[in-house]
């Protein structure tokens, strides 16, 4: 197998697996934050509960975090040190501050897990919910601009195949960084929620005890306010990111949707199939002129077609189908989010089997939705690894042995995803919740929320 294809499926398969525990590691925090408030504020003991053991799992995937994304920064300079050499001084200050915010996020965490109950003023230990977020929102900004700046480099001058008057900010502050910025952290704040949303619908589904049903019930309706809110962002981060694509990145925004002629009232193309040589599309579902009105909010909006991009260029158009299922998951959660307060809000039961049901995969085709929002990003943006500057067929290592290399690492993913789960199956069927519950808090209630 050619070294460009290895180097990009090792690096692929790296990704793909951290960017789980990395969109856990910077939404989770905001949720055991919102339950704490809650527990605090009703003085609800089930809450505080809620929020302890969510913070003693998101710990776990903290650790798992933390591997892979040592290996994703030894990789870049392992495996693409053409690219490192060209572009490193570039992205050293973000890479820099992403483990700064990483480190800032960690010690708090660490005072939080351990102080629980050891404050006079519980308040106090709330407010140690804040650095952690910020913490890991921030850490999610920082790695973000490193790959907006692949994306849209700025911030120099090239002279002689030599970076000039570099201005690191700029470089880090690149036009895409903003949008896509805000479309990673709300899809995290998606994705934690639901996730937690599906163990709580779960959990009602088997359950049949009445003071355990209260406990997912109380976690459902928290977890579907917060995916409702967060969701109806991600899809207006969408929407900002398809209007950016058309104005900075064509390509991929043509490839995305298989469309070929430059033309204002551009069809969106959803699903279907391509027959690349004629360029015919079967089987799709169309709607008519939306393109053009998600590339500049006006049905006249001329949208560039591929044929209008030169061939070298193009993204492949498998990114359709990343496209699609992203789009396609993540609109089932704030749909599935909207029927739940719909049904709350009228006669017919939230918490009827059929709807729990539909929150149970919530959770799964959220990460499902992260993972194909990632690879559409990162196959958007090929043949180039640095936009307009340098492709990743000149970036890759000359070194031998990729091969084993990628076999080491996926066995490495397997045993350590493997062992994620074991710990947090054995960390929360070891001890129950109400054995939890007591320990905190005496013998006030009897339930349990998780897992």
């Amino acid at each position: 197998m050619d070294d460009v294809i290895i180097g990009r499926v090792l690096t692929a398969s790296t990704l793909g697996f951290h960017i789980i525990f990395a969109t856990i590691g910077v939404g989770m925090p905001l949720v055991f934050m919102v339950l704490e408030f809650l527990g605090l504020r009703k003085k609800d003991d089930k809450y505080l509960t809620m929020a302890r053991r969510i913070a003693k799992g998101y710990t776990v995937t903290v650790a798992v975090g933390v591997v892979t994304g040592t290996i994703i920064g030894l990789q870049l300079s392992l495996i693409w040190p053409e690219f490192m050499q060209f572009g490193g001084q570039i992205i050293a200050l973000p890479l820099f501050m992403e483990t700064f915010a990483f480190f800032f996020e960690a010690i708090f965490l660490g005072i939080f897990l351990y102080t629980w109950d050891r404050f006079r003023n519980p308040w106090h230990h709330w407010l140690l919910n804040i650095p952690i977020v910020v913490g890991s929102t921030l850490s999610a900004v920082f790695i973000t601009t490193v790959n907006s700046f692949m994306n849209t480099p700025a911030g120099f001058d090239l002279v002689d195949d030599v970076f000039v008057n570099v201005d690191p900010l700029a470089a880090m502050f690149n036009p895409s960084s903003y949008v896509r910025i805000f479309h990673v952290v709300v899809t995290a704040y998606t994705t934690a929620a639901f996730i937690i949303a599906s163990i709580a619908a779960f959990k009602l589904l088997r359950s049949k005890h009445k003071e355990d049903r209260e406990y997912h019930k109380k976690a459902l309706r928290v977890m579907m306010v917060i995916g409702l809110i967060a969701a109806a962002m991600s899809a207006l981060a969408g929407d900002l990111s398809a209007k950016f694509l058309h104005e900075n990145q064509p390509e991929k925004l043509a490839a995305m949707e298989w469309h070929f002629e430059t033309e204002d009232n551009a069809d969106l193309v959803l699903f279907g199939m391509l027959d690349e040589e004629t360029q015919e599309v079967s089987y799709e579902i169309r709607v008519p002129s939306a393109l053009s009105f998600l590339a500049g909010s006006s049905f006249d909006t001329e949208v560039t077609g591929l044929n209008d991009i030169p061939e070298d260029e193009r993204p492949p158009l498998i990114i359709h189908y990343f496209f699609d299922t992203m789009v396609f998951f993540g609109m089932f959660g704030l749909s599935v989010a909207i029927i739940y307060h719909i049904a709350k809000f009228t006669r017919f039961n939230e918490h009827h089997p059929a709807l729990l049901y539909l929150y149970v995969l919530t959770g799964p085709l959220s990460v499902a939705a992260i993972e194909s929002g990632w690879f559409l990003a990162e196959l958007g943006r090929q043949p180039w690894i640095l936009r307009g500057y340098m492709r990743v067929s000149e970036a890759v290592t000359n070194a031998e042995g990729l091969g084993i290399t990628l076999i080491a690492f996926v066995m490495l993913y397997i045993v350590l995803g493997a062992t994620c789960v074991y710990v947090l199956l054995r960390m929360f069927q070891n001890k129950s919740v109400h054995a939890d519950h007591l320990e905190m808090y005496g013998d006030k209630d009897r339930g349990g929320l998780l897992p």
